[in-house]
């Protein structure tokens, strides 16, 4: 399978969320929107077949650090490495542009998720307590810079 990938738009975010079962249409052009504005951020969409089929979107937080807010990937087209694509693409980004440091958060409910952000040198440096241990988060860092 052939893989493009690139920068996208917010449309291209829906059409990826609508294929994916694990956000069941909780997040909305209005939301997307409202959390970049103001902000530098990038979207990256993967493709195949000129449809895209997964994506990454990540913009800028105080004192160099990049926070990689969403993503995720249709299930035809995971364990084809797109999601690990996608976040290498967002890391050469984030260095090009001057990051010391990408920030992300997922959840136990993720393990696939979890174990390749572990995998890539991201180290858990918080827990946010959100009731339940499915539904709480663990917020990862990586270095982009020497400390």
């Amino acid at each position: 399978m052939k893989y493009q990938f690139g920068s996208g738009t917010i449309s291209d975010v829906l059409d990826v969320l609508a294929l994916t079962p694990e956000f069941e249409n909780v997040i909305c052009a209005d939301s997307i929107g409202n959390r970049l504005a103001g902000r530098n951020y990038l979207i990256l969409v993967a493709r195949y077949e000129a449809k895209p089929v997964g994506f990454k979107v990540g913009y800028e937080l105080p004192d160099g650090q990049f926070y990689s807010w969403l993503g995720g990937v249709i299930p035809e087209h995971r364990q084809m490495k797109v999601a690990s694509q996608l976040r290498l693409l967002q890391e050469s980004w984030a260095i090009e542009n001057g990051f010391n440091s990408i920030k992300v958060k997922s959840m136990n409910q993720f393990p696939a998720m979890l174990q390749m952000l572990i995998a890539s040198g991201y180290q858990i440096c918080g827990y946010e307590n959100n009731g339940s241990i499915a539904e709480s988060k663990i917020e990862f860092i990586k270095f982009l810079q020497p400390q």
